[in-house]
């Protein structure tokens, strides 16, 4: 292996590399503040103060994050097994359709402990019925993944359409959605959860299933690195013919990757639909599919690292928010451009500076090994 591709230590893998692009591109989008007439450190300022200043700005940037998680740990989960899903824009949206039908089902006659569960199982089984075909296509027909998520996803997006003007729109109505459900499919607020630190949510949507992310995080851990089928998942990512050789079935491992991948994407509806709107509507999955792929990234694929990814795409959302409105010069367009800098930074060019930081540590090693034999002499 290459000197710019060796081994680092696991601190300096997933914690300084990140950290070290994650500062390149906010020094570049600083500049690009600059640029348009506007005090870079006031922005900065904005941004950490819209996403931490106050509970509820706290609640905002947590609920975004739960968003993110979800997408996360769906692209992750298909990373290790060596396919690219962007399709989880398609996912989610699917998954919505298994959330609304659980809710409008039962909300009137049920309460959400109830609800819950079967909109997760509902959910998370949409959203990897979508993901089967892709996947299938991938195994058995050679269709290369990236592709057919592709245009799963605009077929996603076409078949909501139609659900929510032909199919579950109520009478009556000119909006595209379904009715808003009773308190049976509308989800606790975490209000308890901040009141310990003496913070108060406010309107914030954050929302129990946040809590159901960390359990799919961790879940997600146990799967990839504490089972005999994340085992095969990681070999195939890793060789697909020393995966052959042992006997592992390709086609079998991808379409399960794959499904699982999109069980986790069409979870992220139940926080929009459940927690924060109490009705499916369009386009409420808001291309939290797309940033997903950037939160793996981030994240080195690891549940570990896609929780503070996501977290901190959580702080770009709702911070930028606040930019955008106390720094009218700075437009919402302005704040996708910062975003698309750290996905730039942390994703394509994830490896432009770890030459420089492997060949450092490799350096300051050979210097201990070198102060040890003077020593031992």
């Amino acid at each position: 292996m290459s000197t710019p591709y060796a081994k680092l230590p696991g601190w300096v893998e997933y914690g300084l590399v990140p950290l070290v692009n994650l500062a390149v591109a906010f020094i570049v989008a600083g500049l690009v503040v600059l640029l348009v007439g506007e005090n870079p450190f006031e922005a900065a300022y904005h941004l950490i103060n819209g996403a931490f200043g106050r509970g509820e700005y706290i609640g905002f940037t947590l609920y975004y994050a739960t968003t993110f998680i979800f997408t996360g740990l769906a692209v992750a989960v298909a990373f290790h097994c060596g396919l690219f899903n962007i399709g989880g824009e398609g996912q989610a949206y699917v998954g919505g359709i298994g959330v609304a039908l659980a809710c409008l089902w039962l909300d009137q006659t049920m309460p959400w402990y109830v609800v819950f569960p079967i909109a997760i199982i509902g959910s998370a089984f949409f959203g990897a019925l979508w993901a089967f075909l892709p996947g299938w296509l991938q195994a058995k027909r050679g269709s290369h993944i990236v592709i057919t998520t592709i245009m799963f996803n605009f077929i996603a997006s076409s078949l909501m359409v139609y659900l929510l003007t032909r199919v579950l729109k109520p009478l009556g109505s000119m909006a595209p959605q379904t009715r808003t459900f009773a308190e049976g499919g509308q989800l606790p607020k975490l209000d308890w959860l901040l009141s310990i630190f003496g913070l108060n949510i406010g309107t914030a949507p954050f929302n129990i299933s946040f809590l159901l992310a960390l359990a799919a995080a961790f879940a997600v851990w146990v799967l990839i690195w504490r089972t005999k089928l994340g085992y095969e998942m990681r070999t195939m990512g890793h060789s697909p013919s020393a995966a052959r050789y042992a006997g592992i079935r390709e086609s079998r491992i991808t379409v399960i990757a794959m499904m699982i991948s999109g069980g986790l994407a069409g979870m992220m509806a139940l926080n929009p639909i459940m927690g924060e709107q109490f009705r499916m509507q369009l386009d409420f999955v808001q291309g939290a599919g797309f940033v997903g792929i950037a939160v793996a990234l981030m994240g080195r694929s690891h549940p570990g690292g896609i929780i503070p990814a996501a977290i901190l795409f959580g702080v770009l959302y709702q911070g930028g928010a606040e930019i955008a409105f106390e720094m009218p010069s700075i437009s919402r367009d302005m704040i996708v451009i910062i975003q698309g800098l750290v996905i730039l930074f942390a994703g394509a060019l994830e490896n432009m500076f770890r030459p420089a930081i492997t060949r450092a540590f490799a350096t300051r090693g050979q210097r201990a090994a070198a102060v040890v034999q003077t020593k031992g002499a």
